[in-house]
């Protein structure tokens, strides 16, 4: 069924140029659009809404439909993707926007629910944030669910100009280059971290060891640059934090045997200058205090594309060193230093990142957090209009049976 649908390959695609988000000035009369998002719980999708803008409020998104309600927070798998849901709520959305949460279908349902929203006329949209999906090693079938998804959406976005380079290369189709909007309420208070210790201190958090990260490597060669760092006179320290219920427990004990093997690494004060930390799963609250503390961020990821937590260190005023691994360096690109392998290569690169930064709890990391704060404030309506004119051209296109990217001569 996959080769039935996936899109025909062009021989030589061409670059794509990000579109600019647009700046609203007099509003259009409104199109107002229901919309099915795959999922609408989820920071991302609670972002590109802008509530009280003319963009914003002309859109409505569905709730969840709540696969188990005993666990309300949990929304996948995702009964929108679902030909019986489909056909019983065709005649209230105008639109399905998908995002994440394919992989946690059964087998055959994505395929289905596509045909019927094809056979329903029903424009989907999509958003490609992950070229590879950091949930899982084997990327076969994540590979698989894109060619679908690539082959029946009437629109798509991505959020960085090489993700929709890479688009235009592999399925042939152009995608709306929008930003990744605010993960924190830009209109609600942040924390800017403690007063800052006397060391330089960076943070690696490894969450629950999903596929996606490498924390063998990333603690292994954080230790080895907080070692060269302090043989240069650097009082660096290494916080490495975790979840207590990992995917993989025997990774996290290496990791313990790590950091214990890092014991001669002493500050003057007698503490040692690495330690990790494993604790229970926190509250956003409390994740946002514990970033807010670091002078430096190290992303661990093995493999990806975009990162929900280089926009959090954004709004957070903290800088991010980072493999080069898909296009997470994009998003932010002078708040995020690609390291190369090896412990004297991180050295350089976090040395790099402290000085473009602010230590927490300061008066300058509290100006900066505040100035992006209003920043992000001041890209929510471009970013909601940005969404209308895809839901609009998508719903358009669908009309006519064609993509809204389709070359002007097709769409007759």
């Amino acid at each position: 069924m996959t080769e039935q649908l996936s899109p025909e390959r062009p021989a030589a695609p061409t670059p794509v140029t990000p579109t600019p988000v647009p700046s609203p000035t007099t509003p259009p009369a409104p199109r107002r659009f229901v919309v099915a998002s795959v999922p609408t719980n989820h920071p991302y999708v609670r972002g590109i809404g802008a509530p009280g803008t003319w963009a914003g409020d002309a859109i409505r998104r569905l709730p969840d439909p709540l696969p188990d309600p005993g666990d309300p927070g949990r929304w996948w798998p995702h009964a929108v993707l679902d030909p019986a849901w489909i056909r019983a709520n065709a005649d209230r959305i105008d639109l399905v926007h998908t995002h994440f949460g394919a992989e946690s279908l059964p087998t055959g349902r994505l395929a289905a629910a596509l045909a019927e929203m094809r056979r329903l006329r029903i424009p989907l949209v999509h958003t490609v944030h992950d070229l590879s999906n950091p949930q899982l090693l084997d990327q076969r079938g994540h590979e698989a669910d894109l060619d679908l998804l690539l082959a029946h959406a009437a629109a798509v976005v991505t959020l960085t100009p090489g993700a929709a380079t890479e688009v235009a290369r592999r399925w042939g189709r152009t995608a709306r280059v929008i930003a990744h909007p605010a993960v924190l309420d830009p209109a609600g208070r942040t924390t800017v971290g403690a007063p800052p210790p006397a060391a330089l201190v960076v943070g690696v958090h490894l969450r629950d060891l999903r596929p996606g990260i490498d924390g063998e490597t990333a603690v292994a060669t954080l230790v080895g640059a907080v070692r060269a760092l302090r043989a240069d006179g650097v009082d660096a320290v290494a916080r490495v934090i975790v979840n207590d219920r990992v995917r993989e427990p025997e990774v996290l004990e290496r990791l313990r045997a790590v950091v214990a093997d890092a014991a001669d690494l002493v500050r003057t004060d007698g503490h040692a200058a690495a330690r990790i930390l494993v604790r229970p799963r926190v509250d956003d609250a409390e994740l946002e205090r514990e970033v807010a503390d670091l002078d430096v961020a190290l992303l661990p990821y093995r493999h990806g594309t975009h990162s929900g937590w280089v926009e959090l260190c954004h709004d957070l005023g903290v800088p991010v060193v980072g493999p080069a691994v898909g296009y997470a360096h994009e998003q932010h690109p002078q708040e995020y230093v690609v390291a190369k392998d090896g412990p004297a290569a991180l050295a350089e690169a976090l040395t790099t990142a402290a000085a473009r930064g602010t230590r927490p709890g300061t008066h300058a990391r509290r100006t900066l957090v505040e100035r992006r704060a209003q920043q992000r404030r001041a890209d929510r309506p471009g970013i909601a209009l940005a969404h209308h004119e895809v839901y609009a051209a998508a719903v358009d296109a669908a009309r006519v049976g064609t993509r809204a990217d389709a070359p002007f001569g097709d769409r007759a």
